[in-house]
């Protein structure tokens, strides 16, 4: 692994330190037109920046204390689909509202019976003159009351294998037959939902790419070719993380307890291996190799962690943490020295819930099930390092290891 950052009067550094020296507090769509929020892109949407320069300018923001848009499914999955794939008047339309987050994107995928095997969707696209009808539901979808567009899949061939008769679609919320089902998660947050699409008019103009290319879309929303020095939290790189609490442990005096002691050490161990794990996947990309099963690894590992993390902060409050609102949320500034963004995700999304470590807690169980469950990722690193094969059938009476041998 080889991973240095350009020094201090690398040119590009001095370039974008010039830039926000001229925009100390700057707008969304000064950020957008000046391709900072999306550098990976080509211009004039992005700067076409390589891996290195992509880092300097997340070094350089960071350190200036300078965030970007937010509008997690527009710019992230959404809009690389849209630039790679859509006509002129889609990009024209909806790329400048999605980087500057004047409209809000939700993710119209998963289904209440084909979450995993997304292939095995079953929601209907039928081509009725210059409009699709669209019947079914989705669910899972983050954000989608608040949502102006979604990015919907939709089977528009079922006579052909699963995978080719599968079709991407830009889809406005507010059209008529749209309707959904709040789901309340015990956090008591209301962040995702179930859609139900009856006889759903989207115009054909809103087919994004080829009718029956959606699952090779849908493949390539789910990669996003931009990289970040940013640390990921305990929450899918929000939120809380061992090195928080571990300030927050110190801040407070410590402990003596050698059975916490051992706990934090571990959880050090933990956020240890995962930045390390993920300078080498990042290495990977300077080098120009398409990183492989990193990213799976560092999935199933980070996700386990963030449990473990909010499961230490709550047992730390002793008796305590079996109240509600309960946790270390009071002193986090102070130990962390972080701003507001990272300690009160809780607060600043859903304003009904309890602050961070409380909400955090409460949410982690969904840590290993979204965005690809941890048997997923499990499978992928088994297939793709271990060398194991996608399926085998085990004879009656017969070990793993002698049917691996055969």
């Amino acid at each position: 692994m080889d991973f240095d950052l350009p020094p201090e009067n690398d040119p590009h550094r001095l370039q974008v330190r010039a830039w926000l020296d001229d925009h100390p507090d700057p707008t969304a769509r000064q950020l957008v037109d000046a391709g900072y929020v999306v550098p990976h892109w080509p211009e004039p949407w992005g700067l076409g920046a390589e891996p290195m320069h992509q880092l300097i300018i997340d070094d350089e923001f960071r350190r200036a204390g300078v965030s970007m848009p937010s509008n997690a499914i527009g710019i992230g999955w959404a809009g690389p689909t849209i630039l790679a794939a859509g006509t002129d008047e889609q990009r024209a339309r909806y790329l400048p509202k999605l980087l500057t987050a004047e409209e809000i994107w939700c993710q119209l995928f998963s289904e209440p019976d084909a979450g995993s095997d997304l292939a095995s969707l079953a929601t209907r696209a039928v081509r009725d003159g210059d409009e699709y009808v669209v019947n079914g539901s989705k669910i899972w979808s983050s954000g989608a009351h608040y949502s102006e567009l979604g990015i919907l899949i939709a089977r528009t061939d079922p006579d052909v294998p699963k995978h080719k008769g599968i079709s991407y679609f830009i889809c406005p919320m507010d059209l008529p037959g749209i309707s959904m089902t709040p789901i309340v998660d015990m956090t008591t947050a209301h962040s995702f939902n179930q859609i139900f699409f009856d006889d759903v008019r989207i115009p054909a103009d809103l087919l994004v790419g080829a009718e029956g290319d959606g699952w090779r879309l849908a493949k390539m929303t789910l990669s996003n070719e931009r990289v970040s020095l940013s640390s990921a939290g305990s929450l899918w790189g929000l939120g809380p993380s061992a090195e928080t609490l571990l300030d927050l442990v110190r801040l407070t005096g410590g402990t003596d307890d050698p059975l916490e002691r051992q706990r934090l050490s571990a959880l050090w161990c933990e956020a240890e291996v995962l930045r390390l794990n993920r300078l080498r996947t990042l290495s990977s990309r300077l080098a120009g190799r398409t990183p492989g099963a990193e990213a799976s690894i560092q999935k199933a590992m980070a996700d386990e962690h963030g449990q473990h993390v909010l499961e230490t902060a709550k047992a730390l409050t002793g008796a305590e943490g079996m109240l509600e609102g309960s946790g270390p949320a009071g002193q986090l500034t102070a130990a962390a020295g972080s701003g507001p963004t990272e300690n009160n995700l809780g607060a600043d999304q859903f304003p009904e819930v309890d602050p961070i470590w409380h909400f955090g807690y409460m949410f982690s169980p969904a840590l290993t099930l979204g965005g690809g469950t941890f048997a997923i990722q499990r499978n992928i690193v088994a297939e793709m390092v271990l060398g194991l094969p996608r399926d085998i059938n085990v004879e009656q009476g017969m070990t793993w290891s002698e049917a691996r041998r055969r």
